[in-house]
């Protein structure tokens, strides 16, 4: 515990190394994550949270990368959190998008970290909000998170990002169709990436009939890009920032704020609860009377109630 103090001490005095440490700890170990966050408290909001999303291959790293100097002209640094594959050996990032973005010309201006999923569903690794809430605390003021991509409808980052962005390619329209009160749901602003491709146009007219479908939802930026080549990520970014300011104008960036709260409050209390719970079934106690419900000498409710009597001790 002492070394977590150190740690967070020298990582909000703008230690890189103890921020990068941190976030080890963080992605390693669960029992830590309550008390790093009751060290970052009352929490700062003062971040503005990005989240990026997609299918895979829809180019959300590349896109990055061009929206990074953007982000920096805008806020002076930006830090990316790209949520990997869990390694199934290691639990490690498979993939590595610190590898795949380049950040080196930037300098320390640019913090780009890969987190593994561990089997997370939802695109997020579980870590990520307490990471987000990390870098707000050491004073980033923009976090770019970019979710897995592995073809589930990824609606977590709703509840951890400020504004969430979108990325598909031409020809998703059958895709659109099947997930549109997910993804479609999830976005703030779309990006059709790889624009140059053909099916651009039908893309963008299946996803305003999707949206439309959407009776709370106003209608989002639909934007086109060509990463490789830079084409529209200025536009992208500017339609970016303004989602933000209508946010910030409109309130509604607070009302987020409040939900984020809230679930980041309700997943700590689920985290002590599973904890209690795991402890509960390991004892030998109740493995002995799990063991004699399996053959109907214990009634499985006996075992019940004396594992909750066991997490209420």
């Amino acid at each position: 515990m002492h070394d977590i103090q150190q740690l967070i001490s020298a990582a909000l005095d703008g230690k890189r190394a103890a921020l990068a440490r941190l976030l080890s700890v963080i992605e390693g170990a669960d029992q830590n994550l309550l008390a790093i966050e009751s060290q970052l408290t009352p929490p700062v909001g003062e971040a503005f949270v990005i989240g990026i999303t997609g299918p895979p291959g829809a180019g959300k790293s590349t896109l990055i990368n061009r929206l990074v100097p953007h982000a920096l002209e805008s806020f002076g640094q930006a830090a990316v959190l790209a949520i990997d594959p869990s390694s199934p050996f290691s639990q490690g990032a498979l993939l590595g998008d610190r590898v795949r973005m380049q950040g080196g010309e930037f300098g320390e201006r640019v913090f780009i970290r890969s987190m593994a999923s561990r089997g997370e569903e939802g695109g997020l690794a579980r870590a990520t909000s307490t990471a987000v809430r990390l870098f707000d605390a050491c004073k980033w003021p923009v976090v770019i998170i970019e979710t897995l991509g592995i073809g589930q409808v990824e609606l977590d980052i709703m509840n951890l990002a400020d504004t969430v962005l979108v990325v598909l390619n031409p020809g998703w329209g059958d895709e659109i169709q099947a997930n549109k009160a997910g993804l479609t749901e999830a976005g703030d602003v779309f990006a059709i990436n790889k624009a140059d491709k053909p099916g651009a146009a039908q893309t963008r007219k299946d996803l305003l009939d999707s949206v439309s479908l959407i009776s709370s939802k106003s209608m989002p930026d639909i934007m086109e890009t060509v990463a490789t080549t830079d084409k529209g990520v200025l536009e992208l970014w500017q339609a970016i920032t303004a989602h933000h300011a209508r946010l910030i104008s409109s309130g509604e960036l607070v009302e987020r704020r409040h939900n984020r709260q809230r679930g980041l409050i309700r997943r700590i209390i689920s985290d002590q609860i599973n904890r209690l719970m795991d402890d509960a079934l390991n004892t030998e106690e109740v493995a002995m009377l799990l063991e004699k419900s399996t053959v109907g000498e214990v009634d499985i409710h006996k075992a019940l109630h004396r594992v909750l009597a066991l997490m209420n001790r």
